[in-house]
């Protein structure tokens, strides 16, 4: 049994706010932060983990390598690599219009997987929208003319956004956050973007941030988005869960929990808890837990239970996502 709370590694992209640390706590001496990876052993930004054995910290993925891959579960098998990312996004400004590759176009041109992921609007302002693929389906002659000629914007599709809206992001999907939103994001674990607009910004160095226009021109698909179907909420060991999207790299819900709440790890998956609202105890059950296994959270804590561990506990008045690795 393992139930682990991980340290988030930080970004201080130009277009971020400070939310993070302001509201949720995130102790991080940027001036900007514009995402905290909450669930990640990506060699950008890795999660990190207690070591009690030696008294310091270690990454989320030394932990994996010395407990064995068992503890990531059956469904993680056919991954090379660990599977998913999961990131809070603070954007107070608006993101670059971008494009994710999928797996066979990134791997043989990147070298790393492609990138469907999911959002999940934890809080926006009023009147924010983002970038969702596009009103009507479009040519790739004319896709090309209006990245040339700039007007690419006048036939994407904007969204009004909602606390509590859900995209789901298949890869090769136009799309860009806009500003005033905080977003829970669940994709794979993929750094790869490619920028096709930026709104004429300058990086850090005063040069115009690099463009992808020829490979965007590649993976992108020319059409409206195709979201996840909405899916009803249901009750279930004392948790009200509703389906969020499901997928072959991840399975995402949102849980509401009144009291307490019983979920299992079995030894299929390993679950990730994403607290958005409430300070839940997390707990293996056990009348005396060791501190390791037992957590007081806050929202913004993110909750690693190793695959394998069995029933596990979440007590008090809270919001949360939960993530794990389901066959599809």
């Amino acid at each position: 049994m393992a139930i682990i709370k991980l340290k988030p590694a930080f970004k201080d992209y130009l277009w971020g706010g400070t939310r993070l640390r302001d509201e949720y706590g995130k102790e991080c001496d940027y001036d900007k932060v514009a995402e905290s990876w909450e669930l990640s052993c990506h060699k950008d930004g890795p999660s990190m983990v207690d070591d009690y054995e030696n008294g310091g910290m270690m990454t989320l993925e030394d932990y994996i390598a010395r407990a064995g891959r068992q503890v990531l579960g059956k469904n993680c098998e056919k991954f090379e690599n660990f599977p998913i990312l999961i990131k809070l996004i603070d954007a107070k400004d608006n993101l670059s219009v971008q494009v994710h590759p999928d797996n066979e176009y990134a791997m043989r041109v990147e070298g790393e997987y492609g990138k469907t992921e999911m959002w999940y609007v934890v809080d926006c302002d009023e009147g924010a929208e983002l970038l969702y693929g596009f009103k009507h389906e479009i040519s790739k002659d004319e896709f090309a003319r209006r990245i040339a000629d700039n007007t690419l914007l006048e036939v994407t599709q904007n969204v009004p956004v909602h606390k509590g809206d859900v995209f789901f992001i298949k890869s090769g999907t136009l799309h860009a956050i806009g500003k005033g939103i905080l977003i829970a994001e669940i994709q794979q674990n993929s750094n790869t973007t490619y920028r096709i607009y930026d709104y004429g910004r300058v990086g850090k160095d005063g040069k115009p941030r690099e463009l992808h226009v020829e490979k965007a021109k590649d993976v992108t698909r020319l059409a409206p988005a195709e979201q996840y179907p909405d899916v009803p909420a249901v009750e279930k060991n004392g948790a009200k869960m509703k389906l969020m999207a499901k997928c072959e790299y991840f399975t995402t819900y949102k849980v509401d929990i009144e009291e307490r709440a019983e979920f299992e790890a079995d030894d299929s998956s390993f679950v990730s808890l994403l607290i958005l609202e409430g300070e839940p105890f997390v707990t293996d059950g056990e009348p005396e837990p060791t501190a390791e296994e037992a957590y007081n959270t806050k929202k913004g804590d993110s909750i690693f239970v190793t695959a394998g561990s069995g029933k596990f506990f979440v007590e008090g008045k809270c919001s949360l996502i939960l993530t794990r690795i389901d066959e599809v």
